[in-house]
């Protein structure tokens, strides 16, 4: 089936099942065309949690549509690649985190939305990369048990008074950045900034001009007046930069910045998902009545800011 006839179709079956795409910014370029709303964890979230669409289709990984079937209980959630995983999430177990909030049982436990549900429902409150600091800050507790991204934990401390403990845990694709990519992009690229995700390592994050969530860097490259930028998050972003601004040249601090998860979805496989109406994505009730309040505490916090 060509593009045009498999897009067509995929319109058809949207309508005939009232459904809305949601497409994470690190969706294949197609993908996020297609899409009825684009954006980062946190914007999605917020999607999935007010929309009046009966079915959900996430283009993205497995914690998101766990994150949507949540949010938006009674809709159907489907994932259209359910191989679609997050290898940061699967860095932290349910044991493991009983045992370590039995070994710190006055700290608050933080998760970060790149968890499962599990998690989530043994957690205080979650965040995403574009709210972390301002959650941290919002709970009473002095102690803050962060899971499962020692980096973006690593940055928050130096944006709060609060203990922060991180978990051992991290973004493959954002990790393999080091210090010496920056340099070399300086030295390539000279006089263009550098916009980094907080999930790189902190000599990276210490080294680049701006640090910020994908809708940071993208709302960052918006107003920076610099025609060319160095762009230190995952590929796909690369997608909605160059199409909201065509003057300018952005260039990736690594080839290597493509999370191969978010690649698994295509246009062939949405099909089949509002076809079948399948594969659903659905949590166990009392966990999802757990993590639920972790997920709407973090809403609650970004909308009193």
């Amino acid at each position: 089936m060509d593009t045009t006839t498999l897009l067509q179709e995929i319109e058809f079956l949207k309508e005939k099942r009232k459904a809305v795409i949601l497409a994470h910014n690190y969706q294949r370029d197609e993908v996020q065309q297609l899409a009825d709303y684009t954006g980062d964890s946190f914007a999605l979230s917020e999607v999935a949690a007010s929309t009046d669409a009966e079915v959900i289709v996430f283009c993205g990984v497995h914690f998101m549509a766990e994150s949507a079937s949540i949010l938006a209980p009674g809709k159907i959630v489907l994932l259209p690649e359910p191989n679609a995983g997050c290898p940061m999430a699967d860095m932290v177990t349910v044991a493991e985190l009983k045992r370590k909030k039995r070994e710190y049982p006055k700290a608050a436990v933080v998760a970060y939305i790149n968890s499962s549900a599990e998690i989530k429902a043994l957690s205080n409150i979650c965040c995403t990369s574009s709210n972390a600091v301002a959650v941290v800050n919002s709970i009473s507790e002095e102690d803050t048990l962060f899971v499962p991204d020692q980096n973006l934990a690593a940055y928050i401390s130096l944006q709060t008074k609060k203990r922060i403990i991180p978990w051992n845990g991290y973004c493959i694709t954002h990790h393999h950045i080091t210090a010496e990519h920056v340099k070399k992009c300086r030295i390539a690229h000279p006089g263009a900034p550098i916009t980094v995700h907080p999930e790189c390592r902190p000599e990276v994050v210490a080294l680049a001009d701006h640090v910020g969530s994908t809708a940071a860097i993208i709302e960052f490259a918006a107003k920076c007046e610099a025609d060319k930028i160095i762009i230190g998050t995952e590929s796909g972003t690369l997608y909605k930069l160059r199409k909201e601004n065509p003057n300018k040249e952005f260039i990736l601090l690594s080839p290597d910045l493509v999370c191969p998860n978010m690649k698994l979805v295509t246009l062939e496989k949405i099909k089949t998902a509002l076809e079948s109406l399948t594969p659903r994505i659905t949590v166990p009730t009392d966990i999802s009545k757990r993590a639920s309040l972790a997920l709407e505490r973090m809403l609650a916090v970004s909308q009193e800011a």
